[in-house]
């Protein structure tokens, strides 16, 4: 059966457009091998589970935000709202605050049914290696169409009629087979994944597939099944309709009339017509999403909207800022680079693909999410540490391979240009997983606790079930499912017992002499130390005596930001 693609038969080749008609291809030929998919996937299952597994093993993953998923979608699965104490105690928000008010994510309660199974945090990391394994027969799929030559197999990119179509070329499948498989291959191991799965569990296990999907499908006008992806990508983080939009305003561009269209079928004009219907609609829908989830759904869940609103420079609020920005176009370009790793980030995302993304209009979709990065004022967004950079991959690995196919399709020496291309943007991609964390799944000593994370496992063990509980942010996802645990942290919270180390830094503390300091406050206060070991300590309550800034949420209280180390945002590697 013919493998239906988004390429148009563009009658002038120098247009970055890609071909709508395509050879057929038959399962024959290979092309789409069920046998490599399904091996590919199961890499890509197997490295990103084995990544948050080797993590959970060596007790580096925290409660934010592993425990505050785990808890939220544990809500979802008893049928309640995801609430997260977690979440709202550390922040500072009034009792039963559901994680919607922070950020808009219903489409988590698709995993609820995975916590009738096993309800447990690491149900969650191997749900998310799942759905990023859904993305490789997507991308593979990306890729044939991409790499499909127009009917008639002519160099120089023309279309034939349908009639006059030639055989397949055998040299040309083996090509589609081959960009196929290492495009499954460079998604599965790709370094934004692995980075993401050793950052626990986040919203965007969903997001990846479903900017797949959609790119996919609106490659075979199957504007519908597009048009729903972009509608659960909208419901998966408040800030992806923005993503949404820009892909609409791409599907204008590339749907848009071209002058002469001599021999275009009736079909293709009706297909033409569609793709600018739903183009326009994802251009007003998405952004129409992200506002009304950001001004309307979030603060009715008893979230702020301006509370991920970290913009200093560029002003107090969106209003102000977009005057500040009328005023000073320039102003952007400042903030955007007034850290040394921002523009280090940039170069870093499109530099490791040699800049052949920045040839396809698909790059547009990233730049929302992209900007958000480097214009915060949170040094966390600028490095790649973190999960951010899986957003941006689905729309990094599209945009490259449709450049790609789009030089492949022009033949000569443009086509060698474009093997060239890709078999150097392969190997800098594996190479960049590999030291990324790739590595160290093969390296025993990585699947080990330090002496102090393996004290504070044998610390939690040494809490009764059903206790009240402050504790360290790496070992609260041991404690989540069966004590009522929330962060140790800057406000004392008066709990039955408190699991702190003395002489490491951990989150969210700025030093670890204030880790000294709470210890010796509450040891002077009705706590007793019943346990301690390699700096890891042990506390508990022992009487009612008042400790001094004891502070528990109620409904008046007033939502807190989180501060950020002095020695954070300094290194592109190191969050």
């Amino acid at each position: 059966m013919p493998v239906e693609t988004g390429l148009s038969p563009s009658t002038r080749p120098s247009r970055p457009l890609l071909p709508r008609a395509v050879r057929p291809f038959t399962p024959g030929t290979g092309a789409l091998s069920g046998r490599r998919t399904a091996l590919l996937t199961l890499l890509c299952f197997a490295v990103t589970a084995a990544c948050g597994l080797q993590q959970w093993s060596a007790v580096l993953l925290g409660g934010f935000d592993l425990g505050i998923f785990h808890q939220g979608v544990a809500g979802y699965a008893h049928l309640g709202l995801p609430v997260s104490p977690v979440k709202s105690y550390h922040h500072e928000f009034p009792p039963a605050f559901s994680l919607l008010g922070d950020h808009f994510s219903p489409i988590l309660a698709a995993l609820a049914p995975l916590y009738w199974i096993w309800e447990d945090p690491r149900t969650l990391l191997l749900g998310q290696a799942l759905l990023l394994a859904a993305g490789v027969p997507l991308i593979r799929r990306i890729a044939v169409h991409c790499f499909t030559l127009p009917l008639g197999g002519a160099a120089d990119g023309t279309a034939g009629s349908a009639a006059g179509a030639a055989e397949p070329d055998p040299a040309d499948l083996r090509t589609v087979r081959r960009v196929a498989d290492l495009a499954g291959l460079v998604y599965g191991l790709g370094w934004p994944l692995l980075a993401a799965a050793r950052g626990g569990f986040h919203e965007v296990a969903f997001a990846v597939p479903l900017t797949l999907l959609m790119f996919e499908r609106g490659m075979t006008r199957r504007y519908g099944t597009a048009a729903l992806a972009a509608a659960l990508l909208c419901a998966t983080k408040e800030d992806l309709g923005l993503l949404v939009g820009v892909y609409g305003l791409v599907l204008l561009w590339r749907n848009r009339p071209r002058g002469d269209r001599q021999g275009e079928q009736a079909g293709d004009r009706a297909g033409d017509r569609r793709g600018l219907a739903y183009g326009a609609g994802l251009l007003i829908g998405g952004p129409l999403a992200s506002a009304l989830a950001i001004t309307r759904l979030i603060p009715a869940m008893g979230g702020q909207p301006d509370y991920y609103w970290v913009y200093g420079p560029i002003g107090p609020d969106a209003g102000k800022a977009l005057g500040n920005l009328l005023g000073d176009p320039l102003l952007l370009v400042q903030v955007a680079t007034n850290a040394t790793v921002k523009p280090l980030l940039v170069l870093w995302l499109f530099g490791t693909l040699l800049l052949v993304p920045l040839r396809s209009a698909t790059t547009l979709c990233l730049l929302p999410l992209l900007a958000e990065r480097v214009l915060s004022d949170n040094p966390n967004h600028w490095s790649i540490a973190h999960h951010y950079d899986a957003f941006l991959w689905p729309v990094l690995l599209t945009a490259t391979l449709e450049a790609l196919g789009h030089l492949h399709a022009r033949g000569g020496a443009r086509r060698r240009t474009a093997y060239g291309l890709g078999t150097a943007a392969v190997a800098i991609a594996l190479v960049s997983s590999l030291t990324l964390g790739g590595i160290s799944l093969l390296t025993p000593a990585s699947w080990r606790p330090s002496a102090s994370n393996a004290a504070l496992v044998r610390g939690a063990g040494q809490i009764p079930d059903g206790a009240l509980v402050e504790a360290d942010n790496q070992v609260v996802p041991r404690l989540v499912g069966r004590t009522d645990v929330v962060l140790v942290d800057g406000v004392p919270r008066g709990r039955d017992y408190v699991l702190i180390r003395s002489d490491t830094r951990t989150f969210p503390f700025q030093t670890a002499a204030e880790q000294a300091e709470r210890i010796d406050l509450l040891l002077a206060h009705g706590y007793r130390q019943v346990w301690a070991e390699h700096g890891v300590v042990l506390l508990h309550r022992e009487s009612d005596e008042p400790v001094p800034g004891a502070r528990v949420p109620d409904g008046d209280s007033t939502p807190v930001k989180e501060i950020v180390p002095s020695d954070v945002g300094h290194n592109l590697f190191k969050g």
